[in-house]
């Protein structure tokens, strides 16, 4: 079962109406781009009059941009501009499920801000399931950083977390080896992580942070668990410098 549903235990999307109308606390565009095969990806654009760069940000497994895009305002209140896609099948995105489609389609979203921002402006940002996207672009091109918030090693680490008893490596079609895909990341790397992590184990993010070149940063939130890190003193007191790229 584990093998033939897979997909529906590692992504979680919801779906949105092609009229829905987003509305967020912070000025954006709403825009969409097509695939090479085909898939339409729907995006928000945060927009500053004078940001101090451009975050391109790599959402959660589970949600919509509804959900994702006012997540993303934390950052357009610090004055960074913002770009935030819905994976295939989020949202108002189309398109099939495949890794390494995945990977094109940031990679697409990549190039759109190489085309409006100088590539010293641009920070690539993930979050859990994102953080192993986030990677994978940072590791084919020069951001000015890679951000992770509660990555995994890659996926076999995360998935045996809960199903240790099944043989993973036989079954898993997706692998998202961030670990390998680290390593060839040539930009600074600020991994933030919970301790209390139910759902990416702590020791999970500090592998991955160790096959990680340097500089690099690890920041421990005591207590942290997977989707409250922001409301700890740990992350408020470190996110501005991880984010300056000056």
């Amino acid at each position: 079962m584990l093998y033939f549903f897979q997909e529906k235990f590692i992504f979680q999307p919801s779906k949105l109406d092609q009229d829905f109308q987003y509305t967020f606390s912070e000025p954006f565009t709403e825009f969409s781009m097509e695939t090479t095969d085909g898939a339409v990806l729907n995006a928000i654009h945060f927009k500053r009059e004078n940001p101090k760069g451009v975050i391109l940000y790599f959402h959660g497994n589970a949600g919509d941009l509804a959900r994702w895009g006012e997540i993303a305002t934390f950052f357009a209140k610090k004055e960074y501009d913002v770009v935030i896609m819905d994976y295939r099948t989020y949202g108002k995105s189309t398109g099939k499920l495949k890794e390494e489609l995945l990977f094109a389609d940031a990679q697409l979203f990549y190039d759109y801000l190489l085309e409006r921002y100088a590539e010293e402006a641009i920070i690539v940002y993930g979050r859990s399931l994102g953080g192993a996207i986030a990677t994978h672009v940072a590791s084919n091109n020069t951001p000015a950083k890679l951000l992770l918030e509660t990555p995994f090693y890659n996926l076999y680490d995360a998935a045996k977390y809960r199903f240790s008893f099944l043989p993973l490596k036989l079954l898993l079609r997706y692998t998202f080896e961030s670990n390998k895909h680290i390593q060839k990341v040539k930009c600074p790397i600020v991994i933030f992580h919970g301790t209390e992590d139910s759902v990416v184990p702590y020791e999970s993010g500090k592998r991955l942070f160790e096959e990680g070149p340097s500089p690099k940063k690890f920041i421990t939130v005591p207590l942290g668990n997977h989707n409250d890190l922001a409301s700890f003193p740990e992350y408020q007191e470190s996110i501005d410098n991880a984010l300056s790229i000056k």
